[in-house]
This record gives structure tokens, C-alpha cells and sequence, in this order.
């Protein structure tokens, strides 16, 4: 499609770190960002730095400035972003919703796309129903897809609003992450037909992120295991966007020391906190490195460092949870 063809011609892979600024950078966000920089620093590629503020609830512009600077702090540095610009400008998701509408406009016309003005009511009634929630919840039915168009505007006119659901195919679609191998994934039996804007027009993050990925020309996706299982919808996304498909690589999380996934509830373990506290970043890069597999235990060291030593197959695959000892090490 012609939203494809101002896509730069980059030579080398392309990644990219995209945090969402609804809280301050913590060590598994900052592991997370180290581990894709070094995959690409390592390659000699290019690294972007988008900043996913989709969620105008939860978006917090200070958080944003916040998760820049702790990510210099650190040592991470970026070709393109919102601060330094570059080819696909803007690197702000909430400065792209033209983008995003264009793809909603063709996908309409194409017929992949439907409007959906089911209620928390109607979801919630399906959540209750006899075959229990799959994964995400239970698998959305089409319910708005099978409606004739009296139904539909009988439907919308009680609702108001509508989101877009995208037609989910038949059959498994499969994928081989780079860290957990081959996915397989029946998505109209585990999700249905999936959200990709919502009734408050806010574009879902499934949409979005792809959109700007392929725009962007991003080769190389690591990022958090808690996304594996989006992945193969993000996969019909690129399909139906004609665009390549990056190489996934789903790193497991970083838990906290009670076995929950590491946030800001977590005191102590944000970027801001450690510096405060006197904590140099070579000792937190170190402690990163270390709980990755990079090193054999932790030791100050700058991430420039560790490109070398970098090894998709040194990476875990099974999640680091931070005990109270470890905090210990890093002063906390």
C-alpha cells in the first residue's frame, strides 16, 4: 500500500525500544532496553528510542523526559527518537494517529476490519459463559460481524460509539521466536476478532505498534515474553499491511522479589532511585549483564562493554527474579 513506500532504506538490521511513559524506567525495563541495544550496537545496525504514549490516561509527558534521561544515564544512546529526530519522524505515538487512520481506512474498504459496538455488558456476559476465558479472556464471537445492518445501527444507536475489529483467520499461525523457538497460535480460537481501535477512538497498541514498526523499518523486535502471545496478531497485522515481518525475540521478565513481574510497585528499583542513591551505572549495567547470562556474576561494566560479549544464546529462558540479596548488592 502506498503508506509503505516512505519507508527508509536503511543498510543493516534495524531495532528499536519503545517504553510506554506510564511510570519510571525500572531494572527489568532497563534490562530490556540494554538487551536490544547490544543486539544492534553488536550488528552495527540502527537503534531507535520511540515513546509509546497511546493511552492518554496513563501517558505522563514528565515520565517520558524521565525515561530519556535515565536511559543516557545508563549509557544508552539511539540513532533516532523523539529528541534527536530522524527519518520517520515523530517518534511519539500520540503524534501519529494520522498513520494509523490512513491503515483503518483501507483495512474498511478492504473488508478486514468491522465496527463493533458491543458493550462492557455484552464482553462482560461472554466472560461468564460456559466455556470460561481463554487466555486473554474469552475469544471474541463475531458478535457485531454476524449482525444485518438494521441490527447494527439498532445496536449503535443504544451504544453511541463503536470500536474496529479485525477479522481473525482460520487456522494456527505459526512463528519461530528467536529465544523460545517455534509459536503456534490458533488466534480466532484463543482471541477472536481483536480490538484495533478502541469505542474511544484510541488506537490499540496491536495496530499501532505495527504500524510503526514497518513504517520504521524495524528488523529486529526484542522485547518482554509478557507479548509472545501477541505476537502472531501483530503477525496477521503485517500481512495485511503487505509488510515484512521482523524477527521476534521474546526475553522472559524480570521478577520482583514476592515472584511478580518487576514495576513500579517495586520500591528501590527504578533508574531514578539507584542514582539518587549514589549507585554508578557501570554497577547497574553489571547487575543487568549478569542476571541476562552476560557475565557470570555481577561487576561494573558500560554497556560499549558488553557489546561484544553479547550472544542471543547466552540470553535466559526463564525469568530473573530479584531476591532481597541482590538488592543488597546494588546499596538498597
Amino acid at each position: 500500500m502506498p503508506l509503505l513506500a516512505n519507508r527508509p532504506c536503511r543498510l543493516g538490521p534495524v531495532g528499536r525500544y519503545a517504553p510506554s511513559p506510564t511510570g519510571k524506567l525500572h531494572l527489568g525495563n532497563a534490562r530490556t532496553a540494554l538487551l536490544a541495544w547490544l543486539q544492534i550496537r553488536q550488528s552495527q545496525g540502527t537503534f531507535i528510542l520511540r515513546m509509546e504514549d497511546l493511552d492518554p490516561a496513563r501517558s505522563v509527558s514528565e515520565y517520558a523526559l524521565q525515561i530519556l534521561e535515565d536511559l543516557r544515564w545508563l549509557g544508552i544512546d539511539w540513532d533516532e527518537g523523539p529528541d534527536v529526530g530522524g527519518p520517520c519522524s515523530p517518534y511519539i505515538q500520540s503524534l501519529r494517529n494520522h498513520l494509523y487512520e490512513q491503515v483503518l481506512s483501507d483495512w474498511v474498504e478492504r473488508g478486514l476490519i468491522y465496527p463493533c459496538a458491543c458493550s462492557r455488558k455484552d464482553l462482560a456476559n461472554l466472560a461468564r459463559a460456559p466455556h470460561g476465558p481463554a487466555e486473554e479472556g474469552p475469544p471474541y464471537p463475531g458478535l457485531c460481524r454476524h449482525l444485518s445492518p438494521e441490527s447494527w445501527q439498532e445496536k449503535y444507536r443504544k451504544k453511541g460509539q463503536a470500536s474496529y475489529r479485525f477479522l481473525a483467520p482460520e487456522g494456527f499461525l505459526t512463528y519461530t521466536d528467536g529465544i523460545y523457538g517455534p509459536f503456534y497460535q490458533d488466534v480466532k480460537a484463543v482471541v477472536g476478532d481483536f480490538v484495533v481501535r478502541r469505542a474511544d477512538k484510541v488506537t490499540a497498541y496491536q495496530l499501532a505498534v505495527v504500524v510503526d514498526d514497518a513504517l520504521m523499518g524495524v528488523t529486529h523486535v526484542l522485547r518482554g515474553d509478557d507479548l509472545l502471545s501477541s505476537t502472531p496478531r501483530q503477525i496477521l497485522l503485517y500481512e495485511a499491511l503487505n509488510a515484512p515481518v521482523p524477527r521476534f525475540y521474546h526475553v522472559p521478565l524480570v521478577l520482583g522479589p514476592d515472584g511478580v513481574r518487576l514495576s513500579k510497585r517495586h520500591k528501590g528499583t527504578s533508574l531514578e532511585s539507584l542514582r539518587a542513591q549514589g549507585i554508578s551505572p557501570e554497577e547497574v549495567t553489571g547487575f543487568l549483564a549478569a542476571t541476562a547470562g552476560l557475565l557470570p556474576s555481577p561487576e561494573p561494566i558500560s554497556p560499549k562493554d558488553l557489546v561484544s560479549l553479547f550472544s542471543i544464546d547466552k540470553l535466559p529462558r526463564n525469568p530473573f527474579r530479584v531476591t532481597e540479596k541482590d538488592l543488597k548488592l546494588l546499596g538498597l
